[in-house]
């Protein structure tokens, strides 16, 4: 079962999601994800062809414990954590998924991430039009006993989200981390499609863009690039009050 508690998420930004930003934000958001980490040798290629062109990316020596280290260093943090993770291969994954169950976190595979880079080795968006590979992935996380959910992206030609969703429940798998991009109604077809837990994110800075989430029936909403900002989080934080807490209604 998911539970975000509130259910405003932190959302990955490659090269900057760690322990110590998700602990800043826990004073308003109930989930914090870190990452991406790029976890076999493909995927970590990619991620320092990413740096050469001057984007910031994890690339510590050891994937695995480094995920193992940042999640013991959120122990005693009140935030669920999660770690977004990226793959050619999927033994890391379903490796990266017993350490996140052991240490009482989420895993999110990554199917979002659109750089050519990452995509030219099978990862981030590609999984979105290869249904098998994705159902393969969550399922063999999911056996673990880990709590996983998938990050999409809207707007993606040829794929249906609300097939996608399906196919993620079908596979086992928890929740759904969707970027609207510029098309918020697609949060609506993912929650019709399915009965995962849905995060929308893109956008979402204040009263107006968290009840639009909530009116297409969002279970909470993440946010991104300001997600260091305490302006953004508190205005944020008090919107999902209003829109996504039950005990705020009426």
């Amino acid at each position: 079962m998911v539970a975000f508690d509130p259910p405003l998420v932190l959302a990955s930004l490659s090269g900057e999601a760690d322990a110590e930003w998700a602990a800043a934000g826990a004073a308003y958001a109930g989930g914090g994800v870190l990452g991406g980490i790029a976890l076999d040798e493909d995927s970590r290629a990619a991620a320092r062809k990413l740096l050469a062109r001057d984007r910031t990316e994890f690339l510590p020596a050891d994937p695995l414990a480094f995920i193992e280290s940042q999640l013991a260093a959120l122990e005693d943090v009140p935030i669920q954590p999660a770690v977004n993770v990226r793959s050619a291969t999927l033994e890391p994954v379903v490796e990266a998924a017993r350490i996140c169950r052991d240490r009482g976190a989420y895993i999110e595979i990554n199917a979002h991430c659109r750089q050519e880079e990452l995509c030219a080795v099978g990862c981030g968006e590609t999984l979105l039009a290869d249904a098998d590979r994705l159902h393969s992935y969550v399922c063999q996380a999911s056996e673990t006993g880990a709590t996983v959910g998938v990050k999409v992206r809207a707007e993606v030609p040829g794929v249906d989200l609300a097939r996608v969703a399906a196919t993620i429940e079908d596979a086992g798998g928890a929740f759904v981390h969707v970027d609207a991009m510029d098309t918020e109604s697609s949060i609506a077809e993912v929650c019709e499609g399915s009965e995962l837990y849905v995060i929308a994110n893109n956008g979402v800075r204040d009263d107006d863009t968290v009840c639009e989430y909530a009116d297409y029936g969002a279970d909470a909403v993440s946010v991104g690039r300001p997600s260091d900002n305490p302006a953004v989080l508190e205005r944020v934080r008090a919107a999902v009050d209003r829109h996504l807490l039950t005990e705020a209604a009426p």
